[in-house]
Order: structure tokens, then sequence, then C-alpha cells
């Protein structure tokens, strides 16, 4: 099991929300309204790990050690909504969401194969460092800056274990963890093909729903994130690279074989779909006289 491990190296580094953050080091004068805005949105965006959580929890009942994992991971993650929400409620209450906002992004996710859920989620993760750092950086009030760097701090850790749990799948189940893994990182690091921020957030995942069924259109601002992300952290091309040239060597490490672009990946990708459909059909095809039997 990964789990007990797991706890353990997350538990020796996690911060303490009363100890840790330097709340008496905030400067008034550097935080402007449209910074303390975005704080909001981050805010009541990261309260849906309540709703992933009970995604994944649903779709893993077969796997006890990844489901006990989500008691690690979500904890974190709800503690990051509740630093910011202390953050909005000691400085700037104006701004605190309401229990009804919060509650807007609990909604049911359909099902989906776990293994592309898993990846999709470990490539959110990387792609959340990025967006934290950049935040930092972009924010001038030092105690939110502290918040932020530690927020994609505990990112990037989730994404480690998550890589855990995908070797694990490779080590279990071969190809079809493969093909799984390398179709999710293919889509997640073609961001250059899309027009929108490739995140778990800002996915669609209830088609009843649609197309109110994303993170991000449950905000009380939908069209926030594009902004925050364009227009005042400056997520540029640069730092877009950054973010594929890490799902990428993530995606190298598993696979044991490189891939210097998304163009290979997705020849690779090719590939894995070929050979497990040649090992469906083999074992489909071996199964036949067991069943006339």
């Amino acid at each position: 099991m990964l789990y007990p491990e797991l706890f353990k190296q997350l538990e020796a580094v996690r911060w303490n929300m009363a100890k840790d953050i330097p709340w008496e080091s905030f400067d008034a004068a550097k935080l402007s309204d449209e910074q303390a805005t975005t704080i909001k949105m981050n805010a009541i965006t990261e309260w849906s790990a309540l709703p992933a959580t009970e995604m994944f929890l649903r779709d893993n009942q077969d796997d006890s050690d990844f489901s006990a994992f989500m008691s690690v991971w979500f904890f974190e993650e709800q503690k990051h909504s509740l630093v910011l929400l202390e953050y909005l409620k000691r400085f700037r209450p104006d701004l605190s969401p309401t229990e009804a906002e919060l509650h807007a992004v609990r909604f049911e996710f359909d099902p989906a194969p776990a293994l592309e859920t898993l990846a999709l989620h470990f490539c959110g993760e990387i792609r959340l460092n990025h967006w934290y750092r950049r935040a930092s950086q972009w924010h001038s009030e030092p105690v939110i800056k502290n918040i932020y760097t530690r927020l994609s701090q505990d990112e990037a850790r989730h994404g480690g274990a998550y890589l855990k749990y995908m070797k694990r799948a490779i080590g279990k189940v071969g190809l079809e963890a493969k093909a799984a893994f390398a179709k999710v990182g293919m889509l997640m690091a073609s961001s250059r093909r899309t027009s929108q921020a490739l995140h778990p957030t800002n996915l669609h995942v209830n088609k009843a729903l649609f197309p109110n069924d994303t993170i991000q259109s449950r905000l009380p601002n939908p069209e926030w994130l594009e902004h925050w992300l364009d227009s005042q952290i400056e997520f540029d091309a640069s730092w877009e690279t950054k973010v594929v040239e890490r799902i990428l060597h993530n995606m190298s490490l598993l696979m044991d074989r490189p891939f210097a672009s998304v163009q290979e990946l997705n020849k690779y990708r090719k590939e894995l779909s070929r050979d497990l459909a040649l090992e469906q059909a083999a074992s489909a095809a071996s199964a036949v006289p067991a069943l006339a039997a």
C-alpha cells in the first residue's frame, strides 16, 4: 500500500495555518481590490475539492489504498480554501464568499474511467503548482504571497503522490494504464490548441447540467479564470511551456521513454492504442473456448 508512507511524508512537511502563516506581516497598502477579488475566486475554486473527493471515492470503490489517500488530499485541499477564507475574513471581510457561493461548486460529476481521471488530476496539480507560483509573484502583499507559495508547494507534493499511484497502476494493468495516461497527458499538454485553460475545474463533468457543469461556470464570475491568467498573473507562453515540459518529463518517466514534444507523446499514444486493441482481441479470443465449454 502507498497510503501509509504518503501519509507520513505529507504529515512531515504539513504547514500550520495558525503558526506558519505570517499574519502579523499584513500590509493593507499592498492589497488592491482587484487582487482581493481574485483571492475570493480561488477560495471558492479550492472548495471544489469536496465534489472531486466524492467522485474519487465513488469511482474507486475497488481501491481502498487510493481511497484512503483521499483523506489526506481532501484535508489539504480544503485547507487551501480555508486559509484563503481566513485571509479574507481577517483583512477583507466584505469579500468573504457566502456559504451559498461555496456550495454552488458542489455538484455531482458524471462517472469517468478511473485511470483517466487520475491522470487528469495529476496534470492538474502540475498546472496549479505553476499558476500559484505565478500568483505569488503577481501579488505584492506579503501574507498572501506566502500563502500562495505554500499552496503551490502542496500542489507539487500532491502531483508526486498521484504519480506514485500511476506507477502502481502500470505495474498492475500495464498497457491499459499506459494508454489512459498517454491519452490524458497528450490532451493536457496540448494547451496551445485550445482557447481555455486546461484544468479539471474548467472541464465539463455533468452532461445533464451542460453548459453549467464546470467548477468555473458556477463561480460568481464565470469569466474570472481566463482574466486572472491572461491579464492579471500574466500566465504567458513561457509559463505555459514550463507546464508542458513538466507533463512531458513525467510522462517520459512513467513510460520509460523520452518525449521531447506533444507530437512524440501522441505518436506513442497511438502505438499504445493499437497494442491495447490487439491485447484485448487476443484475450477475447482465448476466452471463447472456455465459454463454449
